[in-house]
């Protein structure tokens, strides 16, 4: 993981390069094609995941599904995301695709989940377990309003 003249690893200019793609790949479609385009996707950047990144992406993508069916799939520098009117409001970043120990879940700040002068935004997780989907499910669906 080399760092350029530019400042950034080959990672994120690998990332850079994927959300370019995920732009020329939606350019021209709209509405329902749009976002059948955005699902395939996003279901595709699971797929490609395995182990543990793998069970937590799914289970974000169970959660937002259940819980929030008004925010849209879509895939964001790769990453499985969640949009409100084309705004991402939780994605999830793979451990495997910087090399990090854990994966987080982010949201993003169209997520409503303000709470007085400081609240968290990134949360690591390292096992999918029924505690970890009962938080997930109570921010998503704050998140998501």
């Amino acid at each position: 993981m080399g760092d350029t003249k530019s400042g950034f690893s080959d990672d994120e200019r690998a990332a850079m390069k994927q959300r370019a793609e995920e732009l020329r790949t939606t350019k021209g479609l709209k509405g329902a094609a749009k976002l059948a385009k955005e699902l395939e996707a996003c279901v595709e950047a699971i797929e490609a995941l395995s182990g543990t990144d793998k069970e937590v992406a799914t289970l974000l993508h169970r959660v937002v599904t259940d819980v929030a069916p008004q925010l849209e799939p879509k895939t964001w520098y790769g990453f499985p995301s969640y949009a409100r009117d084309g705004k991402v409001v939780v994605f999830y970043q793979p451990a495997s695709k910087f090399g990090t120990r854990y994966g987080n879940i982010g949201f993003q700040e169209d997520a409503h989940l303000d709470d007085g002068d400081m609240w968290a935004t990134s949360f690591a997780v390292i096992a999918v377990t029924s505690t970890v989907e009962k938080k997930l499910r109570a921010l998503v669906a704050a998140a998501a309003g």
